[in-house]
């Protein structure tokens, strides 16, 4: 589940999961990776869907390949391998469990999986500010830079990692908009489209 900020997509990925019965996994991925790997959970905190580099990694990326460091090697807590713990949870969260995972580019992380269903939640301007507005104590002014400044964020983060554009609808099974369905409808979408897909 990939989501613009202020769309609701995390809450939408929870009400899914409540509703099929499973897991709904976002920041515990870096919790979970931390202990994995034995890196400090901060430095997972701090590399979390963004970049830290200036603008040097627009026009590259390193997609992920699923090779982990080992701690002595000297690229141990890079952005790579920091990721690369986290997609190593991803997989063996999918391997052993039916679940729904927020953001972290998981859709490219599971590609190959025959039994991925991939989400991008959007919304118009208006939709997300407005959301963001009733959770965060900020000027509309200073809630718009953040919102431009979260997606693009993770615009360049999925780019990154994955060598594809994060708000490109062929990278995922459905595109969703939360500000003219609701959150309860896309609900709805979602489970419609795996009953469909899956032919249950």
């Amino acid at each position: 589940m990939a989501r613009q900020y202020g769309s609701g997509g995390k809450t939408i990925g929870a009400m899914l999961a409540k509703e099929l019965g499973i897991n709904c996994y976002s920041r515990e991925i870096l919790r979970m990776a931390s202990e994995e790997s034995g890196i400090n959970e901060r430095l997972f905190g701090m590399s979390d869907e963004k970049m830290k580099g200036a603008g040097w990694f627009k026009i590259l990326s390193r997609p992920y390949d699923g090779e982990l460091l080992p701690p002595e090697d000297k690229d141990f807590v890079s952005e790579e391998n920091i990721f690369n713990y986290q997609a190593k949870i991803i997989k063996d969260l999918a391997e052993k469990e039916s679940c729904v995972i927020v953001g972290r580019c998981a859709d490219y992380v599971l590609k190959d999986n025959p039994n991925v269903v991939s989400v991008f939640v959007h919304a118009d301007e208006k939709f997300c500010l407005d959301r963001a507005m009733e959770r965060n104590s900020m000027t509309e002014k200073e809630m718009k830079k953040y919102i431009e400044k979260t997606d693009k964020f993770r615009g360049d983060f999925y780019r990154y990692h994955t060598g594809h554009e994060w708000a490109d609808a062929r990278n995922y099974d459905l595109c969703l908009n939360s500000g003219k369905l609701g959150f309860q409808k896309c609900v709805e979408e979602i489970k419609a489209y795996i009953k469909i897909r899956f032919d249950l």
